[in-house]
């Protein structure tokens, strides 16, 4: 099928003929006409596969063909993503295939200027994409209503309930106008039991679509795995790097500590790179995501944070250099590249943790990930190290007296009553203090007990 056989507004049709979009994909061949014709639609299908152009074409559709009910500045049109960088690369697809229909539309999320988002929000906006939780913190303050909803979107639902977000989502569906008063879609790459009564309870009869091919992963990705030693990984790392000659990277990783220690490594060795993790702050992520798409940096370290939501042309290599714990993420991963047809290569790095993980990521696509056994000559053993960075210590960890990294506790006192005479009191002297301490612990333990006064007898127990 293709979009101009679809009877949508013209203004909609120029858009979609300037992103280039002309040949529907099997998602939206499928949905399209269901959502086109007012029905709910909980749609599944694999990451890459035109989901968030199929909830947006059919959105604008149903704005345009119907006035704005009441008048005012609230949002007639909710699409709620997990994730910064899904409701970021929504709200661009969105400018651009509804470049010429007159809405505003506001991305909301957290780590950027809180008030900048606040005064969009007041100023009116036609679609919001937004994250639940900045998104709940306006709606409490009463900054915009959700009551004028008339469309609902739901992205990568089954990532909500993996990253803890479902209360913030009821939450917010509690408080949207009654199922039967608005359109609602829902897209995700697993419609689990736990997704479909979530469907079921805040949606109208939803027809559930499934486009699942038979090979879970994109056809276009050259899957292969080797078997290394822990300490091995990195000068197999290396060794790729240099004869596979990568242009553009995504080496995903499973925790910020690892993604930090590999940073150092390869930037200390000649391979620029830069981690994008969950806690990094938001504009130096999206300055990282801009530098990567443009070409400027070359290779790009994740953690699953990054795995869902990122369109970026032109990856040619993702490397998992941890296996992912979830298999499912396994797909997410590779996704990144040979999107929109393209072709690319994923490589995984299995060691002695990782080699737990395979079986159930091969049962989970259905296939076997082709091994290959690394040849000697592919290691590189002259490489740069660097120390990995001290764990940072949790807060009031190894405080107290004596305690490693801790303030020994202040002498108690007259000195001790008010900061100002603290500070005022001598300071012992450095390498003193820590034998003072702990002589006076000492002396405290050993303290002899109270000797009883001369011809005092012995007192009688408690309650006798």
């Amino acid at each position: 099928m293709k979009f101009a056989e679809l009877d949508l507004p013209e203004l909609l049709h120029r858009g979609i003929a300037e992103t280039g979009f002309t040949d529907c994909t099997p998602i939206q061949e499928e949905t399209l006409p269901l959502a086109l014709a007012g029905k709910d639609v909980a749609g599944q299908a694999q990451t890459g596969t035109g989901k968030t152009a199929a909830f947006l074409i059919a959105l604008f559709t149903r704005l345009l063909r119907n006035e704005r009910a009441e008048t005012g500045t609230h949002p007639r049109a909710l699409i709620l993503a997990p994730t910064r960088e899904l409701v970021v690369q929504i709200e661009k697809d969105a400018q651009q295939l509804g470049a010429h229909c007159g809405f505003s539309i506001q991305a909301i999320y957290g780590g950027v200027d809180y008030m900048k988002q606040k005064n969009a929000l007041k100023e009116g906006a036609d679609v919001v994409v937004g994250t639940p939780g900045r998104l709940i913190d306006y709606l409490k303050q009463k900054v915009y209503s959700l009551k004028q909803i008339e469309m609902l979107v739901i992205d990568e639902a089954d990532r909500m309930f993996d990253m803890g977000f479902i209360a913030d989502l009821r939450f917010i569906l509690r408080r949207l106008p009654p199922y039967d008063a608005r359109q609602n879609l829902m897209f995700s790459a697993t419609l689990n039991q736990r997704v479909m009564e979530l469907a079921y309870e805040f949606m109208n009869m939803p027809e559930k679509v499934a486009v699942t091919p038979e090979q879970m992963t994109a056809e276009r990705v050259t899957q292969v795995l080797y078997h290394v030693a822990r300490k091995e990984k990195f000068p197999l790392l290396l060794g790729l790097l240099r004869k596979e000659g990568m242009e553009r990277t995504m080496i995903f990783v499973n925790t910020k500590r690892e993604a930090e220690f590999l940073d150092d490594r390869l930037n200390a060795n000649g391979f620029p790179a830069r981690v994008i993790s969950g806690d990094v702050e938001q504009r130096k992520r999206m300055k990282i995501l801009e530098d990567f798409k443009n070409g400027t940096l070359p290779i790009m370290i994740a953690t699953d944070v990054a795995s869902r939501g990122l369109h970026i042309d032109g990856v040619s290599h993702v490397i998992n250099y941890d296996l992912p714990q979830d298999a499912e993420d396994y797909v997410h991963r590779i996704g990144r590249t040979a999107r929109a047809g393209a072709e690319g290569k994923a490589i995984s790095l299995a060691d002695e943790d990782g080699a737990f993980y395979i079986e159930a990521i091969h049962e989970y696509i259905k296939d076997k990930i082709p091994t290959e056994w690394a040849e000697d000559d592919l290691f590189v053993h002259d490489f740069v190290r660097v120390k990995q960075r001290p764990k940072p210590q949790p807060a009031g960890k190894g405080a107290g007296r004596g305690g490693k990294g801790g303030k020994p506790a202040p002498a108690k006192g007259k000195n001790s009553a008010h900061p100002a005479r603290r500070s005022a009191a001598p300071a012992p002297a450095a390498t003193a203090a820590p034998a003072a301490e702990g002589e006076a612990v000492k002396k405290k333990r050993r303290r002899p007990r109270k000797k009883k006064p001369a011809g005092e007898g012995t007192p009688e127990p408690a309650g006798e």
